[in-house]
């Protein structure tokens, strides 16, 4: 029994942990989560953990913390440095690791940073984090085991995987790609792996800067797209491709301009991967547009849908074997010549293998079922309030007659379209979405769910 140390609720996330620095998280919290990790995955002859950060401002200083934990309580850590999300995972299957963990706060605020992690293969969160909380709480954890660090580089071992993973040959020549980092951690392994592909790219943003000084790194945003939007049709490039803070997730813009969802890009990697695996299970998140089920059943495959979250994904795609998976929010896994895990880098790849022409993507666009469909929406509201107010409006429509899904959130279906409210795991917000047949009905649509949440003092802006 050691010391016992609180975390504050409020950063122990659902699939990770993230909080404001300085505030709700801090280097001592980092520390004890590093002794506390150590812990879990410590066998007689020390297990190895892997970690990683990314360029946040404060990921250096909880790095440190994180890792004297993890040596303090026994672990050997093996610290890659600062780099993208997937090349942790990457690492922590290249080095056979008990354990990994990622310094990052993802798409968030500047101001906020926090972990991510795995246990062995497998994806760490849930009651794990939970669990994590309540033994640092009561103190459990091994007591000065003196584990050690070493650093190592494992960029060029990442980048050739991904590279070895690609078809390079189906890209073409005479596509040209703007790449956006959005300062994020990605800039470093886009700037070498480019120079793998036969195509023209440039690079936008490069410079990994915690500041972000050209815009967040959030690709879901339309607005932190405009300037790559900006750049593809001044200078007559067939697509753009921007990342997040930490590259585990993917955003596209066409050469017209146009925003490519995250469930878009889905349909149109499932084009490839269904083709080549006829029937396969391909699996989504809560907020996916019914033109995905339209399209994954008109190619013949199945489509499953799941609970929003990275880990939540994961664990499902490996339960039932799914060669491919996504999100709206543009988190892609392929299980399909690759590893299972989100990897925005990888994806990218990917789409760039479908692209026959240099108007393909528009082309593609132009070919899916028109529907009016909101992007997600994200009202602002606390942690306190946001799981209440869904639980508040769950027991309202229970008598309603509705169609309604429950598995993350409540997603209402009417014959002419749906909505989608949940809490945010990773944000003080909570997300709609809202899609429908027409404008009218998807007029109707808001109206109806704007009935339900104006007791909370809420408004939907679109």
């Amino acid at each position: 029994m050691s010391d016992s140390h609180i975390l504050n609720k409020n950063i122990l996330r659902a699939y990770d942990i993230r909080g404001v620095v300085g505030d709700s998280l801090n280097e001592k919290d980092a520390e004890v989560i590093g002794k506390v990790f150590a812990s879990l995955v410590n066998s007689d002859d020390k297990s190895k953990v892997v970690v990683c950060r990314d360029g946040r401002l404060s990921s250096p200083k909880l790095a440190k913390a994180l890792i004297a934990g993890l040596k303090f309580s026994g672990a050997n850590v093996i610290d890659i440095g600062l780099g993208p999300t997937p090349m942790l995972y990457f690492a922590s299957h290249h080095f056979q690791a008990e354990g990994a963990i990622m310094i990052t706060g993802s798409h968030n605020p500047s101001e906020y940073n926090g972990f991510k992690f795995m246990l062995g293969k497998d994806s760490f969160f849930g009651e794990d984090i939970l669990n994590l909380g309540e033994r640092a709480k009561s103190g459990i954890w091994d007591d000065n085991k003196a584990g050690t660090v070493i650093s190592k580089s494992i960029e060029r071992q990442y980048i050739d995987t991904l590279i070895n993973a690609t078809n390079i040959g189906d890209i073409k020549k005479n596509i040209k790609v703007a790449w956006d980092s959005g300062n994020g951690a990605t800039g470093n392994i886009l700037s070498k792996l480019v120079s793998f592909l036969p195509n023209e790219n440039i690079l936008l943003n490069s410079v990994i800067d915690g500041n972000f000084p050209a815009h967040h790194p959030d690709p879901t945003d339309p607005k932190n797209l405009l300037q790559l939007i900006n750049f593809v049709k001044a200078n007559n490039f067939n697509l753009g491709v921007a990342f997040d803070g930490d590259g585990d997730r993917v955003g596209v813009v066409t050469g017209t301009g146009r925003i490519i969802l995250g469930d878009q890009i889905l349909a149109l990697l499932s084009r490839t991967v269904l083709k080549n695996l006829p029937g396969a299970q391909i699996i989504v998140d809560v907020k996916t547009s019914e033109i995905l089920n339209e399209e994954i059943n008109k190619l013949g495959g199945n489509l499953v849908v799941w609970k929003t979250g990275h880990s939540f994904i994961k664990a499902k795609m490996k339960e039932i074997k799914a060669p491919l998976a996504g999100e709206v929010s543009g988190h892609i896994f392929f299980s399909d010549r690759y590893f299972g895990y989100d990897d925005g880098l990888y994806a990218a790849l990917r789409i760039l293998e479908c692209i026959k022409d240099e108007k393909y993507l528009d082309n593609f666009l132009d070919s899916l079922p028109k529907t009016f469909c909101t992007p997600e929406i994200r009202i602002e509201c606390s942690d306190e309030r946001k799981f209440e107010i869904v639980d508040k409006v769950r027991k309202e429509l229970e008598s309603s007659g509705l169609e309604i899904n429950k598995i993350d959130g409540i997603r209402v279906k009417y014959s002419f379209g749906w909505w989608l409210l949940r809490a945010s795991n990773t944000q003080n917000s909570l997300v709609v979405r809202m899609e429908a047949n027409s404008k009218e009905y998807l007029d109707f649509i808001k109206s109806e769910l704007q009935k339900y949440i104006s007791p909370y003092g809420l408004k939907i802006n679109i």
